[in-house]
């Protein structure tokens, strides 16, 4: 059966790593570009950059690699676990906390750029990467690609520890929470839980609907609406499961 999963944060920090994981993958997904989609890569690393200005992005995340450490040292003192994992994870931890200790402000090359900064001020404006408004732009993107990669891969080491660590935190907390079995009756179902930091949301695909959610740590609820307008989600019930991390 084809599934989808949607994932839907619970807190202010899990909705900061959600975005910031989404345009990190934005980034590796596209650092390969020519003249016609090279702008997708701009956006995204625009995008990231500013998240990185607003936020505490290196403080937050150091925090909750701190917490998570913490958990894993006290799982050590549990009998059957695997402790070659857990001391794996833990040195993986120290490693990310190193590096953080080692910058002093998370993305800071990238922002004095030149030629991004140029690049960012014209994203704002429709069509402001047109050869005429940004010609420089226009010279770089006919320079062989092998030398657009390197100074590309260049950009991305500055981001490197970010991408490492938030997709080894990312990856600990999704494998927190197991997938159960809920049915939602009336398009309507309503859960009170502890401390969670993140639903996610597992649903048939044929079922054609999608989780509208509403809600807290502690206390949420899910509306299934369908894709088309036109169509009516079963009235009587939609199954579907669901895991809280």
């Amino acid at each position: 059966m084809n599934n989808i999963i949607f994932e839907h944060p619970l807190n202010e920090k899990m909705r900061t790593w959600l975005r910031v994981e989404f345009l990190l993958n934005q980034l590796n997904r596209h650092c390969q570009f020519d003249q016609n989609n090279a702008l997708i890569f701009f956006h995204a690393l625009s995008e990231l950059l500013e998240i990185i200005e607003r936020n505490d992005v290196k403080g937050d995340l150091i925090k909750e690699l701190e917490s998570q450490k913490q958990k894993l040292i006290l799982w050590l003192t549990f009998d059957g676990v695997d402790y070659d994992l857990l001391n794996n994870l833990i040195h993986q931890f120290d490693y990310f906390l190193a590096q953080f200790n080692l910058i002093t402000r998370l993305g800071q090359p990238l922002k004095d750029d030149r030629f991004i900064t140029a690049i960012r001020q014209r994203l704002t404006i429709p069509g402001g990467c047109c050869s005429f408004d940004l010609p420089l732009f226009h010279l770089w993107l006919k320079i062989p690609q092998e030398r657009r990669n390197i100074q590309v891969e260049n950009w991305l080491q500055h981001l490197s520890i970010l991408d490492k660590s938030l997709t080894c935190y990312m990856q600990l907390i999704r494998q927190m929470g197991e997938f159960k079995p809920f049915i939602c009756s009336n398009n309507f179902f309503q859960e009170t839980n502890g401390d969670v930091n993140l639903i996610r949301i597992r649903v048939s695909l044929d079922k054609n609907v999608y989780p509208q959610v509403s809600g807290h740590m502690s206390r949420y609820s899910i509306r299934f609406l369908p894709l088309d307008t036109c169509d009516n989600v079963n009235s009587d019930s939609i199954e579907f499961e669901l895991a809280c991390c």
